[in-house]
């Protein structure tokens, strides 16, 4: 395994301005870029090729950290508040978790909720780390503060395979309870769905009546999306080593797509909105909807009881996000599945 390696990294802004009209929300934060949680499926991943650096195991261990953000922050937010044009929510999170094990140490993200606080700026917060819970303080003072949960399977052995660093679901579960209990609004992220992996009646049923049992009532859900050629190979790779039987049958699925055909998410999608009813969930607000892996939705007939705006364009344009333009169609990568 490749020593991880932290590098710091010059910015001239942390609080980027989003602009794609499919967005659901003006102003995001990204302390760092590279996540060791090394997911296989991260649609981040290919931004490392951005900085001249593989989109491969490299993105898991070459982390770039903006290692000036809360200052960075705080002159933009002072800025800002002068011109009367200060934001009331920002989201963080929207590329690579804010709470990834650097974040122990560096407490970059930590920094930056403390320069929103001193402005009064809302929050919301996209991980699959219980290490937000070091910042309930600040985050009981901030206006709406949320935190957006991922979460998508139950399942061990698929979890180290295919997030092999992030904290297990369980410990997700117990951070969601706990965030719960001390009033701070918690959202369930199951995302990204993994076809004939996680997406079984008996597993969704499983997750989320276990999202029910840790008092999270509300959730959206996602299938995977394979949104570049970088990430499509890296997560070939992956599925090649661990479950060789399914590479043919994604290779038909997510050969010419970045998403799956709509004949085969609709009825899982359909599925989950009866089981989120049975077990009291709604689906989150469309302004509670940050970007990244879980915020992939799809367009349903308006008579469903799952029915969304699409919000499945790439990462915001200004800071670390995918540069594809949205509904572009993921250009074919030369893989051996078969």
């Amino acid at each position: 395994m490749n020593p991880t390696q932290y590098l710091p990294m010059h910015s001239k802004s942390i609080l980027n301005a989003v602009t794609a009209p499919s967005m659901p929300f003006d102003w995001s934060i990204n302390p760092y870029r590279g996540c060791q949680h090394g997911c296989s499926f991260c649609y981040a991943r290919s931004t490392h090729a951005f900085l001249g650096e593989a989109a491969d195991d490299t993105f898991q261990h070459r982390i770039f950290y903006k290692d000036d953000a809360p200052a960075i922050l705080r002159r933009q937010l002072a800025r800002l508040h002068a011109r009367g044009k200060l934001p009331s929510h920002v989201a963080i999170g929207t590329a690579t978790d804010p709470y990834q094990q650097l974040e122990a140490k560096a407490k970059l993200t930590r920094g930056c909720l403390e320069a929103l606080a001193e402005y009064g700026v809302g929050v919301s917060i996209t991980t699959r780390s219980p290490l937000v819970l070091r910042d309930l303080d600040l985050l009981r003072g901030l206006p709406g503060a949320s935190v957006n949960m991922s979460m998508h399977t139950l399942d061990t052995a698929i979890w180290r395979t295919f997030e092999p660093s992030t904290p297990s679901p369980q410990r997700r579960l117990e951070c969601a309870r706990t965030l719960t209990d001390a009033g701070i609004r918690v959202h369930a992220f199951v995302a990204p769905i993994l076809p004939h992996l996680t997406d079984g009646e008996a597993d969704t049923d499983a997750l989320i009546g276990a999202i029910a049992d840790a008092g999270v009532r509300s959730m959206m859900s996602s299938f995977m999306r394979l949104s570049t050629p970088e990430v499509k190979s890296w997560f070939f790779s992956v599925l090649r080593a661990s479950h060789p039987e399914l590479a043919e049958t994604y290779g038909r699925l997510y050969w010419h797509s970045a998403r799956l055909p709509d004949s085969y998410r609709r009825p899982v999608y359909a599925r989950i909105a009866a089981q989120m009813k049975r077990y009291g969930l709604t689906e989150i607000g469309a302004m509670e909807v940050p970007k990244g892996d879980a915020a992939y939705a799809t367009k349903l007939p308006a008579a469903s009881p799952y029915a969304r705006a699409d919000t499945s364009a790439p990462a915001d344009r200004s800071g670390c996000g995918d540069q594809l333009s949205a509904g572009s169609p993921c250009q074919p990568v030369q893989l051996a599945l078969f």
